[in-house]
């Protein structure tokens, strides 16, 4: 080929506009409840919650009903239902380094997609309205769910591909109780163990202050046979998690669950500086941070 003809080639051929990816490491601050959507993004198998779109998108595309669901079938990031519903899906395989973002524009993909309709939604959606912009924002009111039935219309569980399906799906879900006592405070049953997770509302730094205060005074447990197996970071937040027997249920957790809960505030209250005892509680508690996977 010519010079001259790929130089007309290249001339006719569009550039593609190049998308910079961003990270946001506090992907869900600013909403009511951000402890709880890290829980659902990270922690929780199956769950679900209604979202409200703004009173402009609903003047805009109607008043559409929302669900924000833990993981939608192949971890799409949305799905559109004959009737007019959306399900968007916090785990999901294709994301950018701001989460808000890539589900804002998902949901608004969904709006513009007529309902039933297969979504388009890129990989990386560049600047634009997050979470924050387009919700009426509140506490969720989350629904703990023991499979995903939630995403079938009623009668496809009669297909018996879409029953296989679902069956597989479901294995992979393991038990899982949100707790009264603390907000973004999880109970969990995996094989040979059981787990209390609690994402903490305070900043990272304040949270583990607190959390060194008590393990220097020997009140980091939950109580006899617990054990404090450490902590995550998701998203800006700190989470402990706390080895327990596997044969208590959930429901006998939520008293010691409340105790530690009273102990940790109070903490998180104290004005003083960690002394030498905090300091060196705090560079153990480093040394014990998991993988959140």
């Amino acid at each position: 080929m010519s010079k001259r003809r790929k130089s007309q080639r290249a001339e006719a051929t569009p550039k593609r506009e190049k998308v910079r990816d961003i990270f946001v490491p506090r992907p869900f601050e600013g909403l009511a409840d951000e402890p709880e959507w890290i829980a659902l993004r990270e922690l929780v198998p199956a769950a679900s919650a209604p979202l409200r779109l703004t009173p402009e998108l609903v003047e805009e595309y109607g008043d559409r009903p929302v669900t924000l669901a833990t993981v939608l079938p192949m971890a799409a990031p949305v799905v559109t239902k004959p009737d007019g519903r959306i399900l968007i899906g916090l785990q999901r395989h294709q994301q950018s380094g701001d989460v808000s973002r890539d589900l804002a524009d998902a949901l608004l993909s969904a709006l513009r997609t007529e309902p039933g309709g297969q979504v388009d939604v890129p990989p990386l959606p560049g600047p634009g309205p997050r979470l924050q912009d387009i919700l009426v924002d509140g506490p969720l009111e989350i629904s703990m769910h023991e499979g995903f039935e939630f995403w079938l219309d009623p009668g496809a569980a009669d297909d018996p591909n879409v029953q296989a399906s679902l069956e597989r799906a479901n294995a992979a879900v393991y038990p899982t109780v949100k707790l009264a006592s603390a907000r973004a405070a999880y109970w969990c049953r995996v094989p040979e163990k059981a787990h209390v997770r609690w994402v903490l509302p305070e900043d990272e730094d304040v949270a583990l202050d607190a959390l060194s205060r008590l393990a220097a005074a020997g009140t980091l447990t939950l109580g006899d046979d617990t054990r404090f197996a450490g902590m995550f970071r998701a998203h800006g937040r700190l989470t402990p998690v706390w080895d327990l027997p596997e044969d208590t249920p959930a429901t006998e957790w939520e008293g010691p669950v409340t105790e530690f809960a009273g102990r940790y505030a109070e903490a998180v209250a104290e004005p003083e500086p960690l002394d030498a005892a905090g300091r060196r509680s705090r560079q153990g508690l480093l040394g014990r941070q998991l993988t959140l996977r």
